[in-house]
């Protein structure tokens, strides 16, 4: 099980859709979580990309040097740069991280967005355009350790004697990760893709696409991994859980769902469309769990406003642990998590899940360097007893 946290470079806050309690999305707040999720034993982060967004590239670049451990899960939108440029980039970066750098295929699913930036391809094409995009980047990057050179002519993308000097530290490439809903999307990840990410849908449905990935990825001969994308909400107790939860949507208005609920709709992500199904656009302040609890624990309440992953879980630690659980059971290894605000809630998931996780964080972080004991010492002798794990 490999737990990831996130990089908030599209911005932070205590409340959703609201300046109360914002903060400020500059360097030194993401070096801060990005040294406490390296401190705390998380397996990397995930760096989004889009319009809202700072760059994902220049930010893991930025960051580097701030941990040790930390891998960085970096947004890569097709498109964008050329797949030579950007297999550059990706061998540059895992370089000079020490081999951190993993990736995140985005191919996008707002067209207003992607028109700004270039692109008018439909649905269907875009899904074609990143299955070359990723196919030319993975032999790019492949053929790095070789010195051969590729020539790729596709239907939107064509390379004649394409070459990177310089290989990547990972072998082939830095593994690709890769999240969508549609049918399209599905062939991509059975196609190209080394890790296929689900948002959080109830566990049934998640098990659904899962089937389809894993079969269609079987008629190819492949075998992928997989993973989940989540918020989290956990307290030490249920009751102070939801009423986080409560907190979290505390100032938000019927305008302000009423507007974001129509900018997704006019989106063409199935992906998108399934999450603004699970709540349908409708919330009541004085019990955010009514109609937002679409599964034990795994609440809708964030994707009212919030694009992308909409889901969160829900729940005291031990709760959390089980839900988290029940997805691992289903073949997912790999849990990209994120909470508001995201300093604070990378400590408090450390320390109140990681104990009740089959993980090594533990054992990793206190070998061989630290000694002497976690916690306040108390009246200048007592030491805190260790918290047992199960």
């Amino acid at each position: 099980m490999k737990i990831f946290w996130f990089i908030p470079t599209h911005g932070d806050s205590r409340y959703l859709g609201s300046s109360r309690g914002a903060r400020v999305a500059d360097h030194a707040y993401f070096k801060q979580i990005a040294i406490a999720a390296d401190s705390l034993g998380y397996e990397g982060v995930l760096l989004p990309t889009g319009r809202s967004c700072e760059d994902s590239w220049v930010v893991a670049a930025s960051l580097i040097d701030a941990t040790k451990r930390l891998k960085f899960l970096v947004a890569l939108r097709p498109g964008l740069v050329a797949p030579a440029q950007s297999a550059r980039m990706a061998a540059t970066l895992d370089r000079l991280s020490g081999g951190r750098l993993l990736v995140n295929l985005v191919t996008g699913g707002d067209p207003d967005e992607l028109a700004g930036d270039g692109q008018f391809l439909d649905h269907s094409e875009r899904y074609a355009q990143s299955a070359e995009f990723i196919r030319i980047w993975r032999e790019l990057l492949t053929r790095s350790h070789t010195g051969e050179t590729l020539d790729f002519d596709g239907d939107h993308l064509s390379v004649k004697g394409g070459k990177v000097l310089y290989p990547p530290i990972n072998r082939p490439y830095p593994p690709v990760y890769f999240g969508g809903s549609s049918g399209p999307a599905h062939d991509l990840a059975a196609e190209q893709v080394d890790t296929y990410l689900t948002w959080g849908e109830p566990p049934a449905e998640v098990a659904k696409k899962l089937a389809d990935v894993r079969e269609r990825a079987a008629a190819r001969g492949r075998t992928l991994r997989y993973g989940i994308r989540l918020h989290v909400i956990v307290r030490e107790t249920e009751d102070e859980a939801w009423r986080a939860a409560g907190e979290l949507l505390s100032q938000l208005d019927e305008a302000t769902v009423a507007a974001a609920q129509a900018k997704f709709r006019a989106m063409d992500s199935v992906g998108q469309r399934r999450m603004a199904e699970l709540h349908g656009g409708r919330f009541n302040k004085a019990d955010v769990r009514q109609g937002l609890e679409i599964s034990p624990n795994l609440w809708a309440g964030v994707g009212l406003v919030r694009g992308g992953a909409g889901t969160a879980l829900v729940g005291n630690p031990q709760q959390v642990a089980e839900r988290i659980r029940e997805y691992a059971d289903l073949g997912l290894e790999s849990f990209i998590l994120s909470g508001y605000p995201h300093l604070d809630e990378a400590h408090r998931f450390a320390e109140l899940v990681f104990p009740l996780l089959p993980l090594d964080t533990r054992e990793k972080l206190t070998a061989p360097a630290l000694t002497g004991p976690f916690g306040e010492v108390v009246a200048n002798h007592i030491v805190p007893k260790a918290a047992a794990a199960s």
